[in-house]
């Protein structure tokens, strides 16, 4: 065999050989985790963050969330935006893909529910009896009402159903400040730039800048439920391991800490 030859067959036997020791790598887990797209309800920022950091820990699959009113992210979903995974803050907005065979229905269930409550400034806050006919406008002053925008952000639409039952909408609604979801609204009081707003008791118990001064009653305004779904476009193979691990009892800790009410 001559010396050229040999020099071949040992360069090939070396490839060979760093092939079968780079086999193992190619599939650990490090490089076979998938990235899941999700579209989620502002009001569930704390809450979700905290259980997608427990399944990346346990999946080895990173979560990649978008946060913002319902209204607007279903409207991305329609418009093409790419996501895995939508979580509304009502039946509604879910309701809306659902009708434009935007999602898989059968993976749709409903995850979580809330209370809906008035906050004032922490530095100012005083309770205040939420009751049909409640002097709410004498309570707001010159000052402004925050809330998520009533005709579409589900915070603010579930605030105006129950004013509206409580005989109290028609003396504040021009007082009101719609906020493009529930978290800005949150923020106008926490800074102290409107005296009052009707946010979730979520919301409140994730901002140490405000106090919950009162809560609606549950039969003033349509049940808050929040569904989840696999959007009929999902790319990403973990997708279903995820909703599962959402409506699993490991989630439900991190979910029930911020005041959510886990729907089984």
């Amino acid at each position: 065999m001559t010396l050229h030859r040999r020099i071949i067959l040992k360069a090939a036997a070396w490839a060979i050989a760093a092939a079968c020791l780079a086999a193992p790598v190619l599939s650990s887990p490090a490089l076979a985790a998938e990235k899941v797209t999700v579209f989620a309800a502002a009001s569930m920022k704390n809450a979700l963050d905290a259980a997608n950091a427990e399944f990346a820990k346990e999946n080895g699959d990173e979560v990649v969330v978008s946060y913002a009113a319902s209204s607007a992210l279903a409207k991305q979903v329609e418009a093409g935006a790419p996501a895995d995974v939508f979580i509304s803050a009502d039946l509604a907005w879910m309701d809306y893909l659902a009708g434009k065979g935007l999602i898989k229905a059968d993976t749709r269930s409903n995850l979580l529910g809330n209370r809906l409550v008035l906050v004032a400034p922490a530095a100012s806050a005083k309770p205040v009896e939420i009751k049909p006919g409640f002097d709410l406008s004498a309570l707001i002053g010159n000052g402004k009402l925050a809330m998520g925008a009533v005709d579409s952000v589900p915070a603010g639409k579930y605030g105006k159903a129950a004013l509206e039952k409580l005989g109290v909408w028609s003396a504040v609604s021009g007082k009101v400040a719609g906020a493009e979801s529930v978290r800005a609204a949150l923020l106008l009081v926490s800074r102290g730039e409107a005296p009052y707003g009707i946010v979730y008791q979520t919301d409140a118990a994730a901002d140490p800048g405000v106090k919950i001064v009162g809560t609606f009653p549950q039969d003033s305004h349509p049940p808050i439920i929040y569904p989840v779904a696999i959007l009929k476009d999902a790319k990403s193979p973990a997708a279903a391991a995820y909703l599962e691990f959402l409506k699993s009892a490991k989630a439900a800790p991190f979910f029930e800490a911020q005041g959510f009410t886990v729907l089984k």
